[in-house]
């Protein structure tokens, strides 16, 4: 399984994982000039901008070590952009990481790291 799959399974069993959990999913892979977000969603009026880290093991670190400062800063551009271009007025919001574990012969399970970075 190579890798662009491995992450649409991925962020397809986030996006379920998200519904099942009472989120209303607002965007998938909204992309603009400064980045990408994986999930944009909306739970008891917070957006939440999700980063999806999909991984079928561990031996290189969690999936959500591989979320570096750089790629949060990144990440938070975007959400700005998405606030201020699509999203306005807007209330609270906060950025989430949803790692997902692939393993063989068994359904993804997810871990959801709720305000797992911020600004």
């Amino acid at each position: 399984m190579n890798r662009i799959i491995t992450g649409n399974i991925g962020e397809q069993a986030a996006a379920a994982f998200l519904q099942h959990s009472g989120y209303k999913i607002l965007a998938q892979n909204f992309r603009c000039k400064t980045g990408e977000i994986d999930i944009i969603a909306e739970h008891c009026g917070v957006i939440v901008f999700v980063e999806v880290k999909t991984r079928r093991n561990t031996l290189f670190g969690s999936p959500a070590e591989a979320v570096t400062h750089k790629k949060q800063q990144k990440i938070i551009k975007t959400a700005l952009y998405y606030l201020n271009m699509i999203r306005k007025p807007y209330g609270p919001c906060r950025f989430d990481i949803l790692e997902v574990f692939l393993v063989q012969h068994q359904n993804p399970s997810c871990n959801h790291i709720v305000n797992a970075f911020g600004s």
